[in-house]
């Protein structure tokens, strides 16, 4: 079981190590960085969107910028849209499961806004409606993935293809990617 321990370690240090070789992918961290600022200078707001663990990675985020990340400061409107457990059970058995993140958008979101879509797939059915309703809102949609990207990848601005097939290794390194962005707008912000 201790080999085991030390083989899913470094196989989670391997694909941090990926990511920090890669070029497109640190870029990419700062032009999502910088729109997620100007977003958020001009009066919008950052929503997120996932499912099972993706859900609870999109929750963390949108924390880490609604409440705080490391500097003790205002507020930024940031929101997980799963939340809502009495809606997203009512337009589930009402509607249809892909529609929870579509219809709360409908509601929630506004032109210049920013969707972050959780999918480790990329092809969550629920996350893949969001995206095309944050399109058709005018709201720009940053997607996280792993290696394939799935049809998430054609329907963002942006989006961070994890180089692994496993979910639990590009959750992890989802969490990164968002922190760093959380950080950098933090400090930008609020110096």
């Amino acid at each position: 079981m201790k080999d085991r321990i030390s083989q899913i370690m470094k196989e989670s240090i391997s694909v941090k190590q990926q990511l920090v070789q890669d070029e497109a992918i640190l870029k990419r961290i700062l032009e999502v960085t910088e729109l997620t600022i100007e977003v958020f200078k001009n009066g919008g707001k950052v929503l997120f969107c996932g499912n099972g663990g993706s859900a609870a990675d999109a929750q963390h985020l949108a924390t880490e910028l609604s409440g705080r990340f490391l500097l003790n400061r205002d507020p930024l409107f940031a929101e997980a849209l799963n939340v809502n457990t009495s809606y997203l059970t009512a337009v589930a058995n009402d509607f249809s499961y892909d529609e929870v993140f579509a219809r709360i958008l409908k509601a929630k979101g506004r032109p210049g806004d920013l969707l972050y879509a959780l999918s480790t797939s990329g092809n969550s059915p629920n996350v893949l409606r969001a995206a095309e309703e944050a399109r058709e809102i005018g709201m720009s949609v940053i997607g996280f993935t792993n290696q394939d990207g799935g049809k998430l990848k054609t329907m963002s601005a942006h989006c961070f293809c994890v180089p692994t097939s496993s979910t639990a290794r590009a959750q992890e390194a989802h969490l990164l990617i968002g922190h760093i962005i959380c950080e950098l707008t933090e400090k930008k912000l609020f110096g």
